[in-house]
């Protein structure tokens, strides 16, 4: 910290995907060494920068959405208590990855590092409510999709539950994290996208709903004013028409753009 001038902030998004690959089964043990890959690195970028890390939720929140369908002794967990979990349960697994990195690199007296449980506030008249597209949780046939109390909509893999993704407008705890970066912690939050909350007068009261997780965080990087905000994900790039015959990469983007 150079006379008293301040590192730059960094937010980085790290996908659901950065913990369970492609054709993995997801046990707890493979996720602590996927996350090694990209915290290492993460570790690295602590001397130049001040950070930020949002995360993805999407096979977690999905495991425990199949846990419950298998499960009648218990009663059934509203989707917003499901993000709260997959908040607590890898802001655990990215803090105690990045806490043993930065004592690898000899980084860790000056680092403190903090989990948020972070809720983000969305408009309960959203057209998204109406129309459900989020794909999460196990794949079913189409004959058993038919069966289920809930919409389901046909994916790449089969049918699979769809819930409403509506549009993050503001991180609720964006003060609370602006603080923590100019004390120099290490900041996890906005997990899955953040727990979904509407206003109901004064107060917040959580909706069945997941957000984007690269919507949230880019509105976090917005609120909280980061100079670089990086999207860590399993594809080689962003790209128009993805998957279809005239896909394109996108290399460069100016903002205008």
């Amino acid at each position: 910290n150079m006379g008293g001038e301040k590192k730059k902030i960094l937010l980085v998004a790290l996908g659901g995907n950065a913990l369970i690959r492609k054709g993995q089964a997801g046990s707890i043990e493979e996720q602590f060494r996927n996350l090694k890959v990209p915290i290492s690195q993460i570790a690295r970028l602590t001397k130049t920068y001040r950070v930020i890390i949002t995360h993805g939720n999407g096979p977690q929140v999905g495991n425990l959405l199949l846990q419950q369908e298998c499960c009648e002794e218990v009663p059934k967990l509203p989707l917003e208590i499901l993000v709260a979990q997959t908040q607590g349960q890898i802001g655990y697994m990215i803090e105690s990855t990045l806490d043993s990195e930065l004592m690898k690199q000899r980084i860790s007296t000056q680092k403190p590092l903090v989990s948020l449980i972070s809720y983000v506030v969305v408009d309960e008249n959203s057209p998204a409510f109406k129309n459900p597209t989020k794909p999460i949780g196990p794949v079913f046939s189409e004959a058993a999709a038919a069966q289920l109390p809930y919409p389901t909509r046909k994916t790449e893999k089969g049918y699979r539950r769809v819930v409403a993704s509506p549009d993050p407008i503001t991180i609720v705890e964006k003060n609370e994290i602006m603080r923590l970066i100019d004390m120099n912690f290490v900041v996890v939050c906005c997990g899955g996208g953040g727990i979904p909350v509407i206003r109901e007068g004064r107060s917040f009261s959580g909706v069945d709903a997941v957000i984007d997780k690269d919507l949230a965080s880019a509105k976090l990087a917005e609120e909280v004013g980061v100079d670089v905000f990086l999207i860590a994900t399993d594809v080689s790039a962003v790209a128009l028409n993805y998957g279809r015959e005239d896909e394109q990469f996108l290399r460069k983007m100016t903002i205008s753009q």
